[in-house]
């Protein structure tokens, strides 16, 4: 009777399981189902594409002409008819045809390299700076120490909302206001302060992990305390250095609030969240497109998991010393 009660509670576990897996990975699928799709079969049913195609990727990398590029001739014949019309009224198409082209048009890549640019940047920032912090609260003893490392986690006691009008009108004081490089330097420093609390923390928690025996046996053999943290912390933590910057990163690659505070002025620093925001709210429903760029999106993150799967999981301190 027992046996039976574990095996059936088993199958019911496993069941939950897996309707959580669904529940959690069809999004995801259908969002790519979707992304190979034309649009006009963009909610055809089935998750296996009918027509499967790679437009909307070769669109998006600029490979392949858009259909908005490709009735660039239809465009000229127009221009042919109007050349008789009065020239306001020549002007007034021309614009009207500028701002079309400027509603359906969306530079991936560029927003690509600004996201890129922006998060690594901070990101790096970020963990440089924690690196020293979380060292100096696990190793060194100096007043206010324990204030100061438990004040850092304050910063998230306020939403981003809270803050924005606050910082906006620090950074317009400061005179990083005013064009797209000014605006980078801005929203940098907020993200390294958005994220640095947290590094601090992981980063201390780990550090206090390393046997101090070994940083002794590094400043006999003659090392100072700061070739003590690049020889020997820094290789034996990086499992969390690894964790803390991507952790920084993700912030800075999906950040939509402060983006379009600051940068919203400048289209060509636009990055991929205000970017894919505009192309959601297009006049024309490119569904296709829309999904390819999201996948694109959330690629970065994933080669980044994928590739340092093997320091995020391991601890290099396992027996480096025996107490």
């Amino acid at each position: 009777m027992v046996r039976k009660k574990n095996i059936a509670k088993k199958i019911g576990f496993y069941i939950l399981v897996l309707m959580l897996v669904v529940f959690v990975a069809y999004p995801f699928a259908w969002m790519l189902s979707i992304s190979f799709r034309y649009d006009t079969d963009a909610f055809e049913k089935g998750i296996i594409p009918e027509r499967p195609t790679l437009r909307q990727y070769g669109e998006l990398l600029g490979l392949v002409k858009s259909i908005r590029e490709e009735l660039s001739q239809e465009e000229q014949q127009m221009m042919e008819l109007i050349k008789d019309l009065p020239p306001e009224q020549q002007e007034a198409f021309l614009a009207e045809i500028t701002a079309q082209r400027k509603k359906e048009t969306f530079p991936f890549l560029r927003f690509f390299k600004n996201s890129l640019f922006l998060a690594g940047i901070s990101a790096l920032i970020s963990l440089i700076i924690a690196i020293f912090g979380a060292y100096s609260f696990s190793r060194l003893e100096y007043k206010g120490r324990g204030v100061v490392q438990r004040s850092v986690l304050v910063v998230y006691l306020f939403g981003g909302t809270i803050l924005a009008v606050p910082l906006y009108q620090i950074f317009v004081k400061l005179g990083l206001f005013g064009s797209g490089t000014r605006a980078y330097i801005a929203l940098i420093i907020i993200y390294v302060v958005q994220t640095l609390p947290v590094s601090l923390y992981m980063l201390g928690n780990y550090f206090r992990t390393i046997p101090y025996s070994i940083e002794e046996a590094a400043i006999i053999d003659g090392c100072s305390r700061l070739q003590t943290i690049f020889k020997v912390v820094v290789p034996l933590s990086l499992p969390a250095i690894i964790t803390v910057y991507i952790y920084a990163f993700m912030i800075g690659w999906n950040e939509f609030l402060f983006v379009s505070i600051f940068a919203r002025p400048y289209p060509e620093y636009y990055t991929l969240p205000i970017g894919l925001n505009e192309l959601f709210n297009s006049a024309h429903a490119i569904w296709g497109k829309m999904m390819a760029a999201s996948v694109m999106t959330a690629l970065p993150v994933i080669i980044m998991f994928t590739i340092m799967e093997k320091y995020l999981t391991g601890g290099l301190t396992v027996g480096g010393v025996k107490e």
